[in-house]
């Protein structure tokens, strides 16, 4: 953890207040409803007097009130006061003494009877990077701000933004046949947990791939860049539809979020396990791979519950190594004992393949499935490819095979490869 960061014993209150947020995604959920959850969870885990949410009428150019207690219909104009200038310069505020800062807006403490001593302002940006308000604690109850409460809010503020996405997301739908509604509401969730590009990494290329069976899936990856190095993920939910998009939609926001707040991968694995066995049905479970990429270090940390095989292929000896997942199905049961995790030692040319169900069991018109080994000397053959054209020949492969027979599984795939020197 680099310098500066908060103490995770001092933070584990938060992690689960926070990740508890982010479990009510999962279910529907009224807008006012879930932001006065969100702002409880601020006032308990920040220790505020005051928690408002503004959200931005794009019209107008103006941020009015939402959820703040006594307020109400307070409107400010993007710029003026320090929940407009948090609006225009979408970054957070750290105020130790309000009424010192020429920022600060007067009227609305006159309005209410309140007295704003210190504040921290955060802005709301969804995931297509579009500001959708801003959220403000006011009056820390034992001192001012520091860097640790500001991470907390910075991950409320990201959870208030995922749920004002759904919400918006549902409204523009209201009008569909109910369960198309649904569907669609889901899919488009699930695909917002999505990278929106591959990141860049000196001495790496990689590539991920998701291709739903219907319009949502049980499958999702995530391929990002993290304080804790690059976070790798792939996964699986039981069954398919709304239900599984969902879980695994609860399961990325929740292991981000660890993540986000500092946890090691070992933390983050059993924390999400956990609290996926406190809320998901019976008989649901997600089958995952995460693992952490030391590019400095060339080393690849990682556990897996239920999902494999994982492929290591070794470019010296032109082979591949199937490495077995560490531990049962995330959320089918709470962890007693967590295995060691498995490290790999990446040498220039070697790649990573991580792939679904959907490619491995996918099943020609005689019932024949693609199987293991025709991934394996796929990956041999073409092992000079880039990870973009690796995966596009893994695809056309798995066409050739199938016959016409259709796609009845989701099909993921997370490929990594080591670039060779120069």
């Amino acid at each position: 953890m680099h310098p500066g960061a908060p103490d995770l014993r001092l933070q584990t209150e938060g992690i689960f207040a926070i990740l508890g947020v982010t479990r009510a995604l999962a279910a529907p959920f009224d807008l006012h409803t879930l932001l006065e959850r969100i702002t409880a969870v601020a006032q308990q885990v920040v220790q505020v007097e005051r928690v408002s949410v503004w959200l931005l009428d794009t019209a107008q150019q103006a941020p009015y009130i939402e959820v703040a207690g006594d307020l109400q219909a307070v409107r400010v104009p993007v710029g003026v006061g320090l929940v407009g200038a948090c609006a225009q310069g979408r970054a957070p505020i750290l105020v130790p003494d309000c009424h010192a800062d020429p920022r600060f807006n007067p009227e609305i403490d006159r309005r209410s009877g309140f007295h704003s001593a210190c504040s921290l302002s955060v802005p709301l940006i969804d995931d297509q990077s579009a500001l959708i308000g801003v959220l403000q604690l006011i009056n820390k109850r034992d001192g001012g701000f520091d860097t640790g409460d500001q991470q907390l809010a910075e991950a409320l503020a990201a959870q208030c933004a995922v749920a004002l996405t759904r919400v918006r997301l549902t409204h523009s739908l209201v009008a569909s046949e109910l369960l198309r509604q649904e569907v669609e509401i889901a899919g488009a969730v699930q695909r917002s947990t999505l990278p929106a590009s591959m990141p860049q990494l000196p001495g790496y290329a990689m590539h991920g791939v998701f291709l739903p069976a219907s319009t949502t899936g049980g499958d999702t990856f995530d391929l990002a860049i993290v304080e804790q190095g690059l976070l790798v993920v792939l996964a699986d939910a039981t069954g398919h539809g709304i239900g599984p998009a969902l879980s695994v939609v609860q399961m990325h926001a929740m292991l981000r979020m660890a993540f986000r707040l500092g946890a090691g991968l070992e933390q983050a694995f059993r924390h999400v396990n956990d609290r996926l066995a406190e809320t998901l049905p019976d008989g649901r479970f997600v089958t995952a791979f995460i693992g952490l990429l030391d590019a400095s270090q060339h080393r690849l940390r990682f556990l897996s519950g239920g999902q494999g095989p994982i492929l290591h292929f070794r470019a010296a000896e032109a082979a591949c190594t199937a490495h077995r997942a560490t531990s049962f199905p995330i959320g089918a049961m709470a962890i007693q004992t967590l295995k060691p995790t498995v490290e790999l030692a990446l040498s220039p040319g070697d790649w990573i393949v991580l792939l679904s169900d959907g490619i491995y069991e996918f099943e020609d018109v005689d019932g024949a499935q693609f199987g293991r080994a025709r991934v394996e000397a796929l990956v041999r053959s073409h092992q000079a490819d880039g990870p973009e054209a690796l995966a596009a020949r893994l695809l056309a492969a798995v066409r050739v095979h199938a016959r016409g027979a259709a796609q009845d599984d989701d099909i993921t795939i997370v490929l990594i490869k080591r670039l060779a020197a120069g």
